[in-house]
């Protein structure tokens, strides 16, 4: 019978599985973000969670145990300091593991640990990609992609704040799941994490609007210089679209457009509308004829 035998034992002895999940968890603490297996990340996330309530705690006995726990002695005042006072309001839930494909050699299955509302927080910055993303698509839908260049999109602060009031099953002007991911970031964050977020999702609009725009003046310039190259590459390959990428307002999905020529086309009834992107504003053929 297995009683009393919990968790993983990653092939090892208990000295040298604890001895390695220790190590892991002070990696954690120290850069906020790691990348392991997925297995090693979801062990590697209950200590860090039992670690940080320790820290919360802030009396002698917690002390004595993270400093017996840790191997960087220096990052015990973080803990009882700096992640303290960050997750003061927030009752659990200190970790978040992304899964990351798998590795390269054994085809193990990689995920990327990560201490919530630290400063590379990827889902923060996801949300604000897609915040950019939905907003810009939409103006283009109402303006002329260069009227949109030219004006920008002000409003990105007054969205977010709003779209951070709107209750379950309430419509607004962003999509559901965006919505979500955006309430769910700003919960603990304040002021300052609506500042953060609305600076991010303005950074990726202007990233958005500035590639068509300098690709047509690189098309031009290329068509009056044809040999002229910046360190050894000509400047308009740089600005090419990879394979699978997309642009505000492309109706075709990402994997369509990985495929190339070999894409199977699903046209008349059989062509589900679910499979496709959904079209933003103008086509990318449209944008790339600003």
């Amino acid at each position: 019978m297995k009683h009393g035998v919990a968790f993983r034992k990653f092939s090892r002895t208990s000295s040298h599985r604890m001895l390695m999940l220790r190590n892991l968890v002070t990696s954690l603490i120290h850069h906020e973000q790691i990348k392991t297996t997925l297995p090693k990340a979801r062990d590697t996330a209950r200590l860090a969670e039992k670690l940080i309530t320790l820290g919360k705690k802030g009396d002698l006995p917690a002390l004595r145990k993270a400093s017996g726990f840790l191997l960087d002695q220096s990052l015990v005042p973080k803990v009882f300091a700096d992640l303290s006072k960050r997750y003061s309001e927030r009752p659990g839930g200190y970790t978040r593991i992304h899964k990351y494909g798998n590795r390269p050699g054994d085809n193990a299955p990689h995920a990327i640990l990560e201490l919530v509302d630290n400063p590379r927080d990827l889902r923060f910055a996801m949300t604000a990609r897609a915040i950019g993303w939905e907003m810009l698509g939409k103006k283009v839908g109402q303006q002329s992609p260069r009227d949109v260049a030219t004006t920008g999109i002000p409003e990105v602060d007054e969205v977010i704040k709003r779209e951070q009031r709107i209750g379950v099953g309430k419509g607004g002007q962003l999509r559901s799941v965006t919505r979500k991911n955006l309430q769910k970031v700003l919960k603990y964050r304040g002021i300052k994490g609506v500042s953060d977020l609305t600076k991010l999702a303005e950074d990726h609009v202007d990233t958005l609007l500035a590639r068509p725009l300098a690709l047509k003046e690189m098309v031009a310039a290329k068509q009056e210089q044809k040999d002229r190259k910046v360190g050894g590459a000509t400047t308009f390959d740089t600005l090419r679209l990879k394979a699978g990428q997309t642009l505000p307002g492309g109706s075709r999905s990402t994997l369509h457009l990985a495929q190339g020529a070999l894409g199977k086309e699903t046209p008349g009834r059989w062509r589900f509308r679910f499979l496709e992107r959904e079209k933003l504003g103008v086509d990318k053929i449209v944008w790339d004829q600003l």
